[in-house]
C-alpha cells in the first residue's frame, strides 16, 4: 500500500517534480498550486491535494478544487488518492479533469458513472513550440490587433463567456451563469490572462489562458460570435496571445478540444498546433445534481 499524505506548504518542490513528468495533462494542477499555494481555505484556485508516496517520492496526486472540480494525475493508486481527497475536502463534486482514461476511471471509483453530465467527452490534446508559431497575415499586417481588454469591454466579454459556456460546455443559461462569468472575466483581467481581438475599435474574438506557467500556457475559452466566424479571427486572437507569452519567455502552448470539433482543430493547426497523441478528459456534471 502507498503512503497517502495531504500536501502542505513545503511540499511544492516534490509535487512539481512529479507533475513535470506529465506536463501536458497536468496544467490545471500545476497552475492552480502556483497561483494559490497548497493551503485550502476555499479561495479561487485553492484545493485540497492528496499524494501517494513510494519511498518518499510522489507517484500519484488528486486535488479537489474550490470550484468542485477534481483534478487527477495518478498513473498508479488512482482509487486511493481520489477517495481520500473527496473525504478530506468535504466538497460537492462538480466535475473531473485529467488524463482521459483516469477521468473515466474516477467516475466509476466514485460511483458517478450514471450521474447526468453537461459535458463528458475525451478531448484531443494539441501542442505548439512557440518558436514554430505561424502568425496570420491579418495580425502580422496590423489589419487586426490583439490586446488586453479595456475595462469598458469587460461587460461584453462576460456576455461572450456566458454564451461560450452554454454552447461549448453545455451549461444551462440560469440566473447564476452571468454573475459567475463576471467573476471569471474579472479574475482573468486582474491576472492579465485573456485577450481580445479588435478590428478597428470593434471586439471580434476572444481567447484566454486557463492555466499559465513560466514555461507553458494552456489556451481556453476561445470565442468568436457566430456572425463573425469564418474570417480567421480565432487564429489571430490565439496567435496574438501566444506572441505575448513568447515575449515573456514561455516556450510551449497546449490546448484541448473536442475530438469531433473539426473547425476548432483546423484553426489551431493553422497556426502550428499538432496533436500530442494523448487524450484529455473533462467531465462537468449537471448542476441540478449537486
Amino acid at each position: 500500500m502507498p503512503t497517502l499524505r495531504t500536501l502542505q506548504p513545503g511540499d511544492e518542490a516534490s509535487l512539481e517534480a512529479f507533475l513535470l513528468q506529465h506536463t501536458d495533462t497536468s496544467m490545471f494542477l500545476r497552475s492552480n498550486w502556483r497561483a494559490a499555494g497548497l493551503l485550502d481555505q476555499g479561495a479561487r484556485f485553492q484545493g485540497t491535494y492528496i499524494a501517494a508516496y513510494t519511498d518518499e517520492t510522489i507517484v500519484a496526486v488528486a486535488a479537489h478544487f474550490w470550484n468542485g472540480i477534481i483534478g487527477v494525475q495518478a498513473p498508479v493508486h488512482l482509487p486511493e488518492v481520489v477517495q481520500a481527497v473527496v473525504a478530506q475536502s468535504g466538497r460537492v463534486i462538480s466535475g473531473i479533469s485529467g488524463p482521459a482514461t483516469q477521468v473515466e476511471a474516477t467516475k466509476s471509483i466514485l460511483g458517478l458513472s450514471n450521474r447526468p453530465t453537461q459535458l463528458d467527452e475525451p478531448e484531443i490534446l494539441l501542442s505548439l513550440t512557440l518558436d514554430d508559431l505561424q502568425i496570420p497575415q491579418a495580425l502580422a499586417s496590423a489589419k487586426v490587433q490583439c490586446r488586453l481588454p479595456h475595462l469598458e469591454e469587460l461587460e461584453l466579454l462576460s456576455e461572450w463567456c456566458a454564451t461560450y459556456n452554454v454552447e461549448t460546455l453545455g451549461q444551462r443559461d440560469t440566473p447564476s451563469l452571468r454573475p459567475a462569468c463576471d467573476r471569471i472575466i474579472e479574475a482573468r483581467q486582474a491576472m492579465a490572462m485573456h485577450w481580445v481581438l479588435v478590428a478597428g475599435d470593434t471586439p471580434v474574438s476572444y481567447s484566454a489562458f486557463n492555466a499559465s506557467l513560466p514555461d507553458i500556457v494552456q489556451i481556453g475559452g476561445v470565442w468568436t460570435p457566430p456572425v463573425l466566424r469564418g474570417k480567421g479571427y480565432a487564429k489571430s486572437v490565439v496567435a496574438g496571445s501566444l506572441l505575448n507569452a513568447r515575449s515573456q519567455g514561455v516556450k510551449r502552448a497546449i490546448l484541448f478540444t473536442g475530438d469531433n470539433n473539426q473547425a476548432a482543430q483546423a484553426v489551431y493547426r493553422g497556426i502550428g498546433f499538432l496533436p500530442t497523441g494523448e487524450k484529455y478528459g473533462l467531465v462537468l456534471f449537471e448542476e441540478t445534481q449537486a
